[in-house]
């Protein structure tokens, strides 16, 4: 999967990718990620990339021109599945969105900053718009880094056991069960005595059971 993110501030991206799944998924080219700059296509003075918006009001809008040339440059070598703007008043980020993403080849993520951008790229441009959640960050860099990081893990071949993306929260519409390990006792607290019997099938019974307890009392919106 090749993911391209174009961005205003590309520092603010330099970390997420270099570290723990997401570097070994690009180690193992099963990820390519390439942070691009927004400024390296505006053709205006001192690299600008935003104005102040048509009808007054507070804040800067990022300018049509340079998004529209860096979308177009980029699409003449990569036929994208999705171009993605994150954005706080996008769909809301979820695993099944996650999942299906997952699934594709090609995806283009467009940062958002100042107050947004023009809405004639949204307009003729953007497939799909993704929020990480109900509240407003300084761009879009962070959430491009979420998303780009519940999708790769997805990807088959970077988890080193890829059951383990199957048994998260969400995945069936619950949140995960407690997990336990070493040692078994520690200040009188003990593992279930289930997880110690080595009966599967009770221990499956068990953590199902104990995922749909967890999810009730925290999350009762998702069995509905």
């Amino acid at each position: 999967m090749k993911i391209d993110i174009l961005t205003v501030v590309p520092g603010l991206l330099e970390s997420p990718f270099t570290h723990s799944i997401l570097k070994r998924a690009k180690e193992k080219n099963l990820l390519q990620v390439n942070i691009i700059n927004l400024r390296d296509y505006t053709t205006y003075a001192r690299a600008q990339v935003d104005d102040y918006p048509f009808g007054g009001g507070a804040g800067m809008v990022m300018m049509v021109e340079p998004l529209v040339n860096a979308i177009e440059a980029l699409q003449k070598n990569t036929a994208y599945d999705e171009v993605i703007y994150l954005t706080p008043d996008g769909n809301t980020l979820n695993q099944s969105m996650a999942n299906k993403l997952s699934l594709k080849n090609n995806l283009l993520m467009i940062c958002g900053h100042y107050k947004g951008i023009d809405q004639r790229v949204r307009d003729h441009f953007i497939t799909m718009e993704i929020s990480i959640g109900d509240y407003v960050l300084s761009g879009g860099e962070l959430a491009a880094a979420v998303l780009t990081d519940a999708i790769g893990r997805l990807i088959p071949g970077v988890l080193n056991d890829e059951t383990s993306a199957l048994s998260d929260s969400f995945q069936d519409n619950l949140l995960a069960p407690p997990v336990y390990t070493r040692p078994e006792i520690f200040r009188g607290w003990k593992v279930p005595d289930v997880l110690m019997s080595g009966n599967h099938k009770l221990i499956d019974e068990w953590r199902h059971e104990q995922a749909i307890q967890h999810t009730k009392e925290r999350r009762p919106d998702i069995l509905k």
